[in-house]
């Protein structure tokens, strides 16, 4: 399970970030999908029951990309039904990451293109 860090109502400012100078846009890039990686790495950023799932986060930063390679990632995330028939709640986890890392991803790219046009 992967997520790739695109936030919606940002397309304006990442244009422009873009526009102004595509190596600070890219390096506002990684560093959120790190933050994004280390928040699922520490205390209360993924479920624990065994470790397997905070194990297998990763992320590749060129691409923006953060997730889990456990396969049942989605499962706790989103929820799952039982075999007697019940069902499990997800636990939204990721979800959790991303919204708060959105308000700083905003603030990073407005203090980028800031830098940018000096």
């Amino acid at each position: 399970m992967s997520i790739n860090i695109t936030f919606s109502g940002f397309q304006e400012l990442e244009a422009e970030l873009n526009r102004l100078n595509s190596v600070r846009f890219d390096a506002v890039i990684k560093k959120q999908t790190t933050e994004l990686l280390n928040r699922a790495r520490a205390a209360g950023g993924t479920p624990v029951d065994t470790g397997e799932l905070r194990n297998s986060s990763s992320a590749d930063l060129n691409d923006g990309v953060m997730g889990y390679t456990a396969s049942y990632g989605p499962h706790v995330e989103f929820g799952h039904r039982t075999r007697d028939g019940g069902y499990v709640q997800g636990q939204r986890f990721l979800q959790h990451n991303v919204d708060t890392q959105r308000p700083i991803y905003k603030q990073d790219l407005i203090n980028a293109i800031r830098k940018e046009r000096g």
